[in-house]
């Protein structure tokens, strides 16, 4: 059975970090690529952050607001994708899902905005308020 769980969320200040973590199980993630979505309160859900299958090559995509301050990245022993996020704003605030693609890319190549992202995780509430 997949299964995509998330951890690590909470409340923290205007600033502040915090690192989510998703554990992967039921499928072999390392051969497909992994995101980060998130959806505040009335917006639509977006693509926060995507790295692209295990390969010497890996490819990182990230949503323009979150440049600079968030970093995607997996550990393939533990099954496991995290987000390190920094420098957090308020409008950081939303509940954070952990998906996964359902095809295997010849090339590692990651997109936020794929339509393959079919697996999913069952969120992990993030707010960031002072």
């Amino acid at each position: 059975q997949v299964q995509l769980v998330e951890s690590g969320g909470g409340l923290v200040q205007p600033g502040g970090s915090l690192r989510l973590s998703c554990k992967t199980s039921g499928f072999n993630s390392d051969h497909y690529t992994l995101a980060w979505f998130r959806q505040a309160p009335g917006k639509e859900r977006e693509g926060v952050a995507c790295i692209s299958r295990r390969d010497e090559n890996t490819d990182y995509g990230y949503l323009d607001s979150v440049k600079g301050r968030f970093t995607i990245f997996r550990d393939n022993a533990k099954n496991t994708v995290y987000l390190q996020m920094n420098s957090l704003k308020p409008d950081d605030t939303a509940v954070y899902y952990c998906a996964a693609e359902s095809i295997l890319r010849v090339q590692p190549v990651c997109d936020i905005r794929s339509t393959y992202y079919d697996r999913w995780g069952q969120g992990v509430q993030v707010t960031v308020s002072s």
